[in-house]
């Protein structure tokens, strides 16, 4: 097996960034999803997302249409059966209660234009005539029909709401808010979900404090929506009770991977995998330890310069029956002032609308270089700020975690 396209080592066997690694293979248009509408989500809770403007002023525009055509046509053509149309035309953005109103409306019209001379030319014993009649009974039948299209519809959007709100209250439980402080380190996260509307999604962060060190995780699950929650819950499951074992990093990641291998197999998906980053911070030592399952590395900002932890190469979580050589551990120096950053490939592979990916390193430096030593806030802020600076098309999660230690610099 060709090793080269799996941990991303170079032909020198060096290993390089998975953010260049992810700049230099994928050219912008090369399996770019088509573009969609995004919107900003708030994590408040979830709404269901309000038609489109022009959808909503459909119904005035339909009636304006009629209008204009009833003035500039002969007054033989009937152009007011146009009208029949209006109550289902209204149904898309409306209530059942607001159709109705809107179908009486209707009727009204229907009858103002078939009999009133002074307005359209025509004889007011013309409003009983027969194809007048046709035309009242028909869009009765229709304004039936819509007020049934839209109590179906809003009990599909209520549907909607609970499915989803039981799926957010779970991804909340799961991805438990960051504190401002986690033992000896300060700490910020920010979750964004590539569903709209929702912040259910496959990506997955956590940061514990345990009596000797500080240990915390960040991973992104293959697939993502309802279908990764699963797995989440798995990883994120393991990772909390892993995590205040006596035994090193690599220890907890082994927990870890066989965990990933008995829900593989529960699955039958021979193509489980997480790719995941494990952090342990030791205050009494100054270092940062890292092991990283074929994640992004982490990024430290340390006195003004931005740099890629870079170490061993591994398999994601649930492939490690692959691998040739276990996962290995390697160090870091980090001090007060420092902040080591997190994140998921959401974050760097944002597009902007030329389909260049997030420059997130150029970014860091652009913004921090020169100033005093930010905080783990001060970085999620400004990442959550300048993202969508560069994107508003949103295709996959990002999830963003920012650690520090305690102390001045």
């Amino acid at each position: 097996m060709d090793r080269s396209g799996m941990d991303g080592s170079g032909p020198d066997g060096a290993p390089r960034p998975v953010m260049e690694r992810i700049r230099g293979d994928r050219r912008p248009g090369r399996g770019r999803p088509a573009p969609r509408r995004a919107a900003v989500v708030e994590n408040s809770g979830f709404e269901v997302p309000r038609p489109p403007a022009w959808m909503r002023w459909l119904p005035v525009a339909y009636v304006a249409m009629v209008l204009l055509l009833e003035t500039v046509t002969p007054t033989e053509w009937a152009v007011s059966f146009l009208l029949i149309a209006l109550p289902v035309v209204a149904a898309y953005t409306l209530g059942p209660f607001s159709v109705a109103a809107v179908t009486a409306f209707t009727l009204a019209l229907e009858g103002v234009i078939a009999g009133t001379p002074c307005c359209t030319g025509h004889n007011i014993h013309q409003l009983w005539e027969n194809h007048h009649v046709a035309a009242y009974i028909a869009t009765a039948l229709v304004g039936l029909l819509g007020v049934a299209l839209a109590a179906h519809r809003r009990r599909q959007e209520r549907s909607l709401v609970r499915a989803h709100s039981v799926a957010e209250a779970l991804m909340r439980t799961l991805l438990r808010p960051v504190p401002h402080r986690v033992g000896h380190v300060l700490a910020a996260g920010l979750y964004r979900s590539g569903e709209i509307g929702t912040m259910v999604g496959g990506d997955l962060y956590d940061i514990r404090a345990t009596e000797t060190c500080e240990r915390a995780i960040i991973g992104d699950v293959r697939g993502k929506g309802l279908k990764a929650v699963r797995t989440v819950a798995d990883i994120l499951g393991s990772f909390r009770e892993a995590a205040y074992d006596q035994g090193d990093l690599l220890s907890v990641a082994d927990r870890m991977e066989r965990r990933m291998a008995r829900e593989a197999a529960e699955l039958r998906d021979d193509e489980l995998f997480v790719t995941a980053a494990l952090v342990e911070y030791d205050a009494v030592a100054g270092e940062v330890t890292i092991v990283n399952h074929g994640h992004i590395e982490p990024v430290l900002i340390s006195d003004g310069e931005v740099t890629p932890l870079l170490g061993p190469p591994a398999l994601p979580l649930g492939l490690g029956a692959l691998a040739d050589v276990p996962p290995t551990a390697y160090t870091h120096r980090f001090a007060p002032g420092d902040v080591l950053l997190l994140c998921t490939d959401g974050l760097i592979e944002a597009r902007d609308h030329d389909g260049a990916f997030y420059p997130l390193l150029d970014r860091l430096r652009h913004h921090f270089t020169g100033r005093p030593a930010p905080g783990p806030a001060d970085v999620v802020d400004f990442l959550n700020t300048d993202l969508p600076r560069h994107t508003r098309i949103f295709h996959d999660d990002v999830a963003i975690l920012a650690i520090a230690p305690q102390g001045a610099p």
